[in-house]
């Protein structure tokens, strides 16, 4: 068992508020490190500073200092590290700049003295080294135990130029915040860019940012487009500053007037924090990364970009080659202003390529958000280290649910994160909002929570029709559809009527306009003949019992609980532990009703078929890795083959909470083990490593594909995360 006490994870590198993009990138790894995974997991940060006269007001996750140019600094803190019985694992963010000595040497003393595992990230690789640079760097790589790279070229180069173990190197991207896709007009009516055409390129200034290859390019931009602005956003880089002051911006704003440029390019000198360079990359409507480094390894500003959804103009440099696909933007020469000019002219005469663009590069950049970026490091820390894994739970929030309903309902789908009010309403949906709210409630004590639940009640009372059935679907028109029964969203409706009734913080006002509605359902009971739909009635039957231990409904629920007894009888063979013969989904709610029938009964024959079909779906959804929902394309059918795509949140949400109630049921730990590897599948531990719940927004994307997520956020995605995060509170 690993120790639980405290244990640190020591950054060396620089760190804000010095300014500095290794700085940031450690700021937010770090971050994200202790969001996820602190107290238990601790990142701290020993701060390099350039000058031992450098003066920094940190804040107290910076542990130590040294200063860059003095080689015993390096010793001393190698010395504390081995001294400090808390830190269990070194993580070096190396650029060749912010380290003293020849190609940072200054590094060697103190990997020559450490004692502790030492990771290293190589933030540039250089190709095509020296005779002395290639011994620095192979000294390093020697004395790493493993060394992190942010994509795949930099990798081949390491290996074939610097002859390194391909074992010894890993892949994790550039991490980027969590931001939702939407078009930007908002952030461009906030910033005052109503009616542009938002050029941008933002980051540290310095010659070889190639900036001035791009205002080159505007003159025939603006002649055919006025409302054209590009916004160079950014400081002169310090140590550029240092040695030339403002020249290279000064020269820039030379070319501005030269050009007649003055009202088409504007100037932010700034550092900015991360809130407003979001803010600006959300006006952007096309990204310029015009370096001149073509062997730049690794682009913080360009991953930015990209994981806000929004089409790059970028050169061809090792980096954006790996990024910028013919999805993502168009990859343009270093130093030709002409091929600015067409690439510019091209996306702004096509809105729907720019468009397309925009989403297939925030789609195809998930796995680059900072939590799964976070996962995959302390994953590669757990080969070297001992270190305590117990991943924090996101906090419960109900903002995109409230983004989802309107005075009506809740609305399906989502358009992105909007709500597409064409799509109209379902019972389903609304009646496990209701369950949602009818959770949450007790524990805001929020009138606003329990005005969301009054109006999905509402919902249904409106559904309901004389005979007891309600009309699933009402169309953007609030008229109802297709009147015939649906079992399922019957089926769901009881149980959600069943829950609230069951608890005791509700109003009473409100239960009795439930129980009016839950009373005159039940006659439509013997109308269902779906499993599924049988067994949610049960769940509701058994919430309603709990409380009301008078009703008359027993025999009721254990006719259903035999019918679905009798089904598996009929179904199951020796290989083939289940109650049809096919598994689609919201699987687990089959065997979870037989632990609610066993729990309002106490017949054991309910809880002996409760665990064996669902230890069953168990074996075929849990392998050594993560949880892997039966997929929606083509299912699972016995003698078949199952599918794993696309896998959907409400199956991983079935299953959490099914585990946790066989968990509570019968005390055995495997379930309570499996409930918690099924939840991380929302944030991350599944086929993509990529969080499907959206901390962002509070809502959950729509389902895992095989190559990338769904990015809608659609009621039913995000109640079911809800559903999964709420029933994680009683583990």
């Amino acid at each position: 068992m690993k120790n639980k006490s405290a244990n640190n994870i020591l950054y060396i590198s620089t760190f804000p508020p010095r300014e500095c993009g290794i700085a940031t990138f450690t700021k937010d790894l770090s971050g994200a490190m202790n969001k996820k995974f602190n107290p238990l997991a601790k990142s701290t940060v020993a701060a390099i500073n350039n000058e031992s006269t450098d003066l920094y007001h940190y804040k107290n996750q910076v542990t130590h200092q040294i200063a860059a140019t003095n080689i015993e600094d390096y010793i001393a803190l190698a010395d504390k590290i081995n001294q400090n019985e808390q830190i269990k694992l070194v993580h070096i963010q190396h650029e060749f700049g912010i380290f003293g000595g020849e190609y940072g040497n200054h590094l060697i003393p103190l990997l020559q003295v450490v004692k502790k595992p030492i990771i290293m990230t190589f933030h540039s690789v250089l190709p095509k080294p020296n005779k002395k640079l290639k011994h620095i760097v192979q000294f390093l790589l020697k004395n790493a135990k493993a060394v992190i790279v942010m994509n795949e070229l930099s990798k081949t180069i390491l290996q074939e130029q610097y002859q390194k173990e391909k074992t010894k190197i890993f892949v994790i991207p550039h991490g980027i915040p969590q931001v939702p896709f939407d078009s930007g007009s908002k952030a461009k009516q906030k910033l005052g860019l109503e009616g542009k055409i938002v050029l941008l390129t933002f980051g540290l200034l310095s010659r070889g940012k190639g900036v001035e290859y791009v205002l080159k390019s505007l003159p025939e931009v603006v002649k055919r487009f006025p409302n054209t602005l590009y916004l160079i956003i950014g400081i002169t880089h310090p140590l550029i500053r240092k040695q030339e002051g403002e020249t290279y911006r000064n020269f820039l704003k030379q070319e501005v007037e030269k050009l007649g440029l003055k009202n088409n390019v504007k100037f932010y000198n700034k550092y900015l924090p991360l809130k407003e360079i979001i803010s600006y990359l959300k006006a952007t409507d096309i990204y310029l990364c015009p370096t001149l480094n073509q062997a730049q390894s690794v682009s913080g500003t360009l991953s930015y970009a990209l994981g806000c959804g929004r089409p790059v103009i970028s050169t061809a440099s090792s980096y954006a080659k790996n990024m910028v696909t013919s999805e993502r933007g168009i990859l343009v020469p270093p130093g030709e202003p002409k091929a600015i000019t067409k690439a510019v002219l091209f996306l702004i005469e096509n809105p729907k390529l720019r468009y397309r663009l925009a989403r297939t590069a925030y789609t195809e950049t998930r796995h680059m958000t900072w939590p799964n970026v976070a996962r995959s490091h302390f994953e590669l820390y757990q080969k070297y280290a001992d270190l305590f894994r117990e991943e924090k739970l996101p906090p419960l929030t109900l903002k995109h649910l409230k983004t989802l309903t309107d005075s009506f309902g809740i609305i399906q789908f989502a358009k992105n994160i909007r709500p597409d009010f064409s799509s109209g309403y379902c019972v389903d949906d609304n009646a496990r909002a209701m369950i949602v709210t009818s959770q949450y409630w007790p524990r805001s004590k929020n009138r606003q929570i329990l005005g969301l639940l009054q109006t999905y009640l509402r919902f249904l009372k409106f559904t309901q029709k004389p005979n007891g059935v309600f009309v699933n679907f009402v169309n953007d028109k609030k008229m109802l559809q297709h009147a015939e029964l649906a079992e399922d969203a019957q089926g769901r409706a009881i149980w959600s009527l069943g829950y609230l009734l069951s608890q005791d913080n509700i109003p009473a006002q409100i239960k009795n306009q439930a129980e009016v509605i839950f009373k005159k359902a039940i006659p439509t009971i013997k109308l269902m003949k779906s499993p599924r739909a049988i067994a949610f009635v049960i769940s509701g039957l058994c919430f309603y019992g709990k409380k009301h231990p008078e009703a008359k409904y027993k025999n009721t629920l254990k006719k259903l609980a035999d019918s679905l007894i009798n089904n598996f009888r009929v179904a199951a063979s020796k290989n083939w532990a289940w109650f049809e013969n096919s598994l689609t989904y919201s699987n687990s709610k089959l065997p979870e009703a037989l632990f609610d029938a066993y729990l309002a009964t106490n017949e054991k024959k309910y809880l002996k078929i409760a665990e064996k079909s669902l230890r069953f779906l168990i074996n075929i959804t849990f392998d050594k890795k993560y949880f892997s929902p039966i997929g929606q394309n083509g299912w699972y059918f016995q003698d078949g083959k199952r599918a794993f795509f696309d896998q959907q949140p409400e199956d991983a949400s079935s299953m959490v909470q099914t585990l946790i109630m066989a968990h509570q049921t019968t005390k055995k730990e495997m379930y309570k083990d499996c409930a918690q590897r099924a939840f991380s599948w929302f944030l991350g531990k599944n086929y993509l490593n990529q969080a499907v719940y959206d901390e962002a927004t509070g809502g959950c994307y729509d389902g895992l594909g095989k190559n990338s997520l769904n990015i809608n956020q659609g009621a039913e995605s995000t109640i079911s995360y809800l559903l999964a995060r709420l029933a994680m509170e009683n583990l």
